[in-house]
Formats: C-alpha cells, structure tokens, sequence
C-alpha cells in the first residue's frame, strides 16, 4: 500500500480497538455504543488495497463507480466545469473486477451520475450536475454511444445521479435555484427519441419523518446528490450540504413516505457523499479518492448486511448507523472521498 495517502482503518470488536497491521495510524471511532451494525460489533479486519489510479495527460479526478458482472466502470471528471461551459469532455473507464483496464469512452460535460441499467445492460452516464446537464447512454459492448437532452430543470439546477427500481429510472435534480428549495429534489426520467423528460417525485420541502427523533418536518434540500436503493429496496438519497439522507419507501406512488435521517460525528452535523449498503458478509467496496487520483478497495469477510451502510466523508470512509446517523471513521488519511460501490463476492 502506498505511503502516500496515509490510509488507515479501524473496526471494533464489542468494544475493544483493534490496532491492524500494517497501518500507519488509526482511524477515528466514533461509535463505542453498537454504531456500526445492529449486533454492536464487527470483528473482521479488513485488506486495503489500490484499485486503480488516474493517469496523468488522459483522466483524473475518479468519481462515480458503477459494475456490471464483468468490469468495474469509473467516471474520471478531468477538471472538466460541472456546468460543461468549457466544452471538454470527461472519461469513463472500463476495468475488469481486477482493475484492468479494458478501454476509455469520451463523454461531453462533466460526468457525475454513472449507472448501468440491469434491464437492458447499458451504461448511463449524467453530465453537468450544476446546469445544462445531458445524458449518455452507452452500448459497452460495441461502444456505441446516444445523447439524450433535457427541457428546463424543475429544480432550476443541473441533475446528479441514477436509480433503477423496476421499470422506473430516478435522478437527484440538484443545485436547486431556490432557498427554501419549492422545486423537485428527485424526478423519474423517461426517453423519447433522443429527449429526456422529467417529472417531479420528491419535492425540495417536502415532509418527512426524522428516523431519530420521529417528529414530522419540513425538508428543504439545498445538495440534492447521491442516490441508491437499500437492500430493501428504499430509494435513499443524500444531500450532501444539509448533512442528511432522505428515505423513500414507494417512491413515485400513492403510497410514498419520506423519512430523513440527520447524519452526525460526535455530534456535530457533517456532509457525505456516496453511501452503500453490504449486500453480501464478503465483498469490496470501492472507494474514489477523488483528488487523491485513486480508487481504493476495502476488501472483507464480515461486512454487516443490516443495521448500517458505509459513507465517503471527505478524508474517510466511514460506517454509518442508520437507527442514529452517527459515523464511525473505518478508513482514514484519504484526500476526498467521494464515489463508492459494494461488489459482493
């Protein structure tokens, strides 16, 4: 493991530290009181190893991580203006599980969102999550590639990223226009030749239940941004600014509720980006340590499949309860962390 970043990691066993080897320091824990997942302990050490890493003069600054059953895809933002005004391109690699590279595909913009649809098998690849933002859609096979474009945001931003739950396709609408933010926060997104159109399923303050406290509030998402579905299939969204994720259960149906869940480190509020949810004790998670120009994988044997999802938090990654919001620092001494995927094995 390279010297440079330092990364280190803890889990706790009960409530013992375990200081693993061959680390430089460790990592931060926040929570003694069962933090982690529903059974209060996690006894496995886990393997830190490079995935992959930026190459200098061709892609840089890794984000979005997405797979299929036989590569791994990383969105590579090259400096490239989140609003595309420059003209320039991002960079989406295709590796094996290994980290091979397989082959590059150029996509105008500045490439966030990056999800391969399980129905069809192809890869989608948003662009420009502050304004103007387009879609990609690629053929990973025969590298085919078709643009989709969007009418006027109804959150007055740009859009982040995809979930595909069923038949339908969401997207975060982020960088709102308005604070209160009175337009969407998610939106189901449906193709028509090459157009793109949208329609409202969460609203920027819509209501919700806090998970912690269980009193009802009014919402107003100022960071709309990473999104997945939980194992249970909840759509759970971060937004990043406001130190919250938001639960929705049914989404885009008459019978959707919304919960949010106040996200904190020894009581203080604080932003994540990616989260995701071990769906599987074995398995990798990948990490993009975005200025760091490297993909991580946090390699284990005894993820916990209930209780708690794992978030990228600037310079770690950490273990998130999901009954308290509280994080526990895993993994450290990254530059920012931002894109993540659990591959189960």
């Amino acid at each position: 493991m390279n010297s440079s970043p330092q990364v280190a990691q803890t889990w706790f066993a009960g409530r013992q530290l375990q200081r693993l080897t061959p680390l430089i320091m460790l990592g931060l824990l926040a929570g003694l009181c069962g933090c982690g997942n529903s059974s209060g302990s996690f006894a496995e050490t886990v393997h830190v190893t490079t995935f992959a890493k930026s190459s200098k003069g061709k892609y840089t600054q890794p984000d979005s991580i997405t797979f299929n059953a036989d590569s791994v895809f990383v969105g590579y933002g090259n400096g490239v203006s989140t609003t595309g005004s420059d003209g320039k391109s991002s960079t989406v690699v295709q590796y094996t599980k290994s980290g091979k590279k397989v082959t590059t595909f150029k996509v105008k913009g500045h490439n966030d969102g990056l999800k391969i649809d399980p129905a069809t098998g192809l890869l989608w690849a948003m662009q420009n999550e502050d304004a103007n933002p387009n879609l990609v859609i690629i053929d990973v096979t025969t590298g085919t590639q078709t643009v989709y474009t969007f009418g006027v945001n109804p959150c007055g931003g740009g859009y982040d990223d995809i979930v595909f739950d069923g038949g339908k396709v969401f997207v975060s609408c982020s960088n709102p226009a308005n604070n209160p933010n009175t337009g969407a926060a998610i939106v189901s997104v449906t193709l028509a030749g090459t157009t793109a159109t949208v329609t409202p399923v969460l609203m920027g303050n819509a209501s919700a239940v806090n998970k912690v406290t269980g009193k009802t509030v009014t919402l107003n998402l100022q960071d709309p941004d990473s999104m997945i579905l939980d194992p249970s299939g909840v759509l759970v969204l971060d937004s990043q600014a406001d130190s919250e994720l938001i639960f929705i259960t049914n989404p885009d149906s008459p019978g959707q509720t919304v919960k949010v869940l106040p996200i904190t480190f020894f009581g203080t509020p604080t932003q994540l980006d990616d989260t995701v949810f071990p769906t599987s004790p074995v398995g990798t998670i990948l990490v993009a340590d975005r200025d760091g120009e490297t993909v991580y994988a946090i390699q284990g044997s005894s993820f916990p499949t209930s209780g708690s999802g794992f978030s990228a938090t600037g310079s770690t990654v950490s273990q998130l309860n999901l009954a308290t919001g509280a994080l526990s620092v895993v993994v450290n001494g990254l530059v920012s962390s931002h894109g993540m995927a659990f591959i189960p094995r």
